[in-house]
């Protein structure tokens, strides 16, 4: 079996126009995906000769995702030297055989075959393997030449309304990797998941200094500067998945992913990047930094970018238990309200025309809430919730988050009242901490009747050490009444959902500034079918 693929690099000489300004919105997509297929603009063309590594390939290890009952996704990166331009590599294509199957020694092969890596996909390899049992549990390795990667254990999603007494899985953000070690995703790789959930913030864009916890380790030259096109950003990711825990949670189980703002530019919206870049140059720039996320994530082709768009939004189903609707809320976003930052809700944040998610996704998360199955949960980047931080008119919440857009929560969740949805949750990231708090239409009177639970997970390494408690978390805890649990210290979230309750474990680090640090579970919260009451302990 072999496959290929059609990359592309993008060209940069378009004419700029001078006095483009952030709330600029123009539309350059069309412009911009003509020149990313184009094949004449390509700067050139696979080598024809087969090329094999003489040194070990797998260094960026393996990853498998978006399970379906009768279908996964295998993924590669070939590098010889994550650190090196090109990984080390030769240009040219490389053979890749792969193999799943039935046991950890590969003695009964399930599915086999091989695909070509190339410089066009930075020589990565997305295997959608499909003829799979559902609810099984699965191992898979790549090899090319003498070499064999690393062995990955995968699991198929049970059949589509087949009874499933549980599900194991857990959800993470934001690993800044400079700002401490990743030793929450060794946890993980222990935890013998069905799935991880990460939410967004895999890489951060920004230059990296030679200070902190990771001062003095090994890192690419490019990482002295921003990721602003394919190859910077391409070694960043290479930096980061050279990272031993990093790998070894991707390799323990079967990943949904989605991204965020960092993958591309710190808090872009749409068309328009956080700066005063020019709008047809941003969108350059997202091409790019798409390609790579894509490259680099353990999704289907089908994903893969046209220029700066690709469609992520996603839905995926567990048994008769649970539906997860994986969202984007950054491509299709109005700008922040107000330049964005802390401000007090008034009509610019409520109005009706402004939206985080786009029309069309708006409309596909409401028909997810007339499922038949018995949870529905919304996995994405930011806070449903208001997490305000005074109370009367000293009360400010963030722009970013959902908090900035109010007819999107009002749609979103009056959508999920009227579909008869009684189970909706929300798991988000993005914000460096974990918060536990009550889904609601509105926030400021407290009166709106409790709808869902969120459980917004902390950061793997941002923020570096963090605290239990902080002077924000002091601050949220006290203009916030919805909100029933917080804590700053680095992890993430492992849950555990059958037909009678939710049950998630805030999973916390001492620290993240040494590697090693212990692992404790900080509080359990639990959440019963058909009520949104949220018990901590």
């Amino acid at each position: 079996m072999v496959r290929r693929g059609n990359n592309v690099a993008i060209g940069r000489d378009l004419t700029l126009r001078a006095g483009t300004t952030r709330r600029q919105f123009l539309t350059w997509s069309a412009l911009v995906g003509a020149l990313a297929f184009t094949p004449q603009l390509r700067p050139g063309t696979a080598r024809a000769q087969s090329v094999v590594p003489p040194d070990y390939p797998f260094r960026l290890g393996v990853a498998s995702g978006d399970p379906l009952p009768d279908s996964v996704v295998l993924w590669t990166r070939l590098a010889t030297d994550p650190f090196a331009p090109q990984g080390g590599l030769t240009p040219g294509v490389v053979p890749v055989r792969w193999q799943i199957a039935n046991d950890d020694r590969f003695a009964d092969v399930a599915q086999e075959g091989v695909d070509l890596a190339t410089e066009f996909d930075g020589w990565s390899l997305h295997i959608d393997v499909k003829g799979l049992d559902a609810g099984r549990e699965y191992f898979y390795r790549f090899l090319v030449g003498p070499h064999s990667s690393p062995v990955g254990r995968t699991k198929t999603a049970p059949a589509l309304g087949a009874s499933l007494a549980q599900l194991d899985f857990a959800w993470a953000s934001c690993q800044k990797w400079e700002d401490g070690f990743f030793g929450a995703h060794g946890d993980i790789a222990s935890s013998n998941l069905d799935v991880v959930f990460f939410l967004g913030d895999y890489i951060y864009e920004y230059a990296i200094k030679d200070e902190g916890a990771r001062a003095g380790e090994k890192r690419p030259e490019s990482a002295n500067r921003e990721t602003m096109v394919l190859g910077d950003y391409r070694d960043r990711y290479a930096m980061y998945k050279a990272d031993a825990n990093l790998a070894a949670a991707h390799a323990s189980a079967p990943w949904i992913s989605t991204f965020d703002d960092h993958e591309v530019d710190n808090n872009w919206a749409s068309q328009i990047s956080q700066d005063t870049d020019d709008p047809r140059e941003f969108l350059l720039r997202r091409a790019d930094a798409f390609k790579a996320w894509w490259e680099n994530t353990p999704v289907r082709g089908d994903l893969r970018p046209k220029g700066p768009e690709m469609k992520v939004y996603r839905r995926f189903g567990f048994g008769d238990l649970v539906d997860f609707s994986v969202l984007d809320t950054r491509q299709y976003r109005s700008d922040q309200a107000h330049g964005d930052g802390e401000h007090f809700q008034d009509g610019e944040t409520a109005d009706p025309s402004r939206t985080i998610t786009g029309a069309e996704q708006e409309k596909w998360i409401l028909d997810g809430f007339s499922s038949p199955s018995t949870w529905n949960f919304l996995a994405h980047q930011t806070v449903i919730s208001d997490l305000a931080e005074g109370l009367d008119g000293n009360r400010t919440v963030g722009m970013d988050p959902w908090s900035g857009y109010e007819a999107s929560r009002h749609r979103i969740l009056d959508g999920a009242r009227d579909r008869g949805a009684t189970n909706v949750a929300s798991i988000v990231g993005d914000i460096h901490r974990t918060i536990v708090s009550e889904l609601r239409r509105d926030y400021q009177d407290q009166v709106s009747p409790v709808v869902g639970v969120e459980i917004a997970t902390t950061s793997i390494a941002s923020g570096k050490d963090g605290a239990d408690v902080d002077s924000t978390g002091a601050a949220i805890a006290a203009g916030s009444p919805h909100v029933k649990y917080g804590n700053a210290r680095r992890g993430y979230l492992r849950g555990r959902l059958t037909p009678s309750e939710w049950r998630s474990e805030v999973r916390v680090l001492g620290e993240v500034s040494r590697p090693g640090a212990a692992v404790r579970t900080a509080t359990t919260v639990t959440v019963p079918e058909g009520r949104p009451e949220i018990q901590v302990r």
